[in-house]
């Protein structure tokens, strides 16, 4: 099966929480890849309600099958995005996830309502709210 779609670490975020958005995230799980990054987001965010990253980096592997790690085209392509996103604060983890779908040339999810306003060429950014 391909992965045609990234999630970003909100999109995640929103449905393991059941917020805004999770009804769009959840037919989307059997297509979808994470980078590496975003998923660390994950983990930061879970642990913060007390799940272990260990627990929740079982959890999150049993729903995304396919996890990308973070490469030096990436890497670049993240901080070429820097100056084309500071106005909009989009921090490293958001860049990543750009970056990975710049480089697959895939939709990415995200339930970061500023993402609306990013405007890039070659990417193709999908608010979940």
């Amino acid at each position: 099966m391909s992965n045609n779609v990234i999630l970003d670490a909100s999109a995640l975020l929103a449905l393991i929480h059941q917020e805004q958005g999770a009804d769009i995230v959840k037919p989307l799980l059997k297509e979808a890849l994470m980078s590496a990054v975003n998923v660390s987001e994950v983990l930061t965010a879970l642990q913060r309600t007390d799940i272990l990253p260990k627990e929740a980096l079982s959890s999150i592997s049993d729903i995304i099958q396919t996890i990308i790690p973070f490469d030096t085209e990436q890497a670049q392509l993240a901080a070429e995005l820097s100056p084309l996103t500071k106005s909009k604060g989009l921090s490293l983890g958001d860049r990543a996830c750009i970056a990975l779908g710049q480089k697959m040339q895939i939709p990415i999810y995200t339930a970061d309502i500023i993402w609306g306003e990013v405007q890039l060429e070659n990417v193709d950014i999908r608010l979940i709210r």
